[in-house]
């Protein structure tokens, strides 16, 4: 059974404290240009540990990641025929 996963986005302030954010989940990504840690947690500890984020003195903001709620089945996913044509003989 597969347990339901949320990211975070964590923003910092300074990234010296990023390494200390393992502690609460997996972190995924830290980006040093735009100061931001993505950090996996599960979905039924995530608005408690988003809480708990925001009292550090070095978190700016947490935010929820969208991925969950977006929808991934797309109406039109197959190509037309005169593309599909046209990817077989390699124009």
């Amino acid at each position: 059974m597969l347990t339901e996963r949320q990211a975070l986005i964590v923003w910092l302030h300074s990234l010296k404290p990023a390494k200390s954010l393992r502690k609460y989940g997996n972190v995924h990504y830290v980006s040093k240009k735009m100061k931001y840690a993505v950090l996996y947690c599960n979905e039924s500890e995530s608005a408690a540990l988003a809480e708990k984020l925001d009292t550090f003195s070095f978190v700016k903001k947490v935010d929820f990641s969208e991925k969950p709620f977006l929808k991934v089945d797309y109406e039109n996913s197959r190509p037309d025929k005169a593309k599909e044509y046209d990817y077989k003989i390699g124009v």
